[in-house]
């Protein structure tokens, strides 16, 4: 009996790596030229902010990075509200060049 659990055990022992290894996809090294995968919105998100973070450091940087990450995009609709409201008292053709350059900020 105690025979049979040992080879059991060093079957086990002998096959895991190999299940592991053909079943888990390693990710690429970058040392070794790997690809990576592109990033994400977030990770794009969070590279632009740490970039614009710049030298702040402690409390200050991480403020910053609360808002940075937390703001969202201006959508159409919001675009659109500020222009109209800025272009208030403009008519014809300089309501429409104004409505052109706001709109697309």
């Amino acid at each position: 009996m105690k025979n049979l659990l040992t080879a059991l055990a060093l079957s086990l022992a002998a096959l895991s790596p190999a299940a592991f290894a053909t079943s888990h996809k390693e990710a690429p090294d970058m040392a070794k030229g790997g690809a990576s995968a592109p990033m994400g919105k977030q990770q794009s998100k969070m590279a632009s902010c740490n970039a614009d973070a710049g030298d702040k450091k402690g409390d200050e940087r991480k403020a910053y990075m609360k808002t940075c990450l937390s703001a969202k995009k201006a959508t159409q609709q919001d675009k659109m509200k500020t222009c109209n409201t800025d272009a208030t008292g403009k008519k014809g053709d300089d309501r429409k060049a104004f409505m052109k350059e706001c709109l697309s900020k």
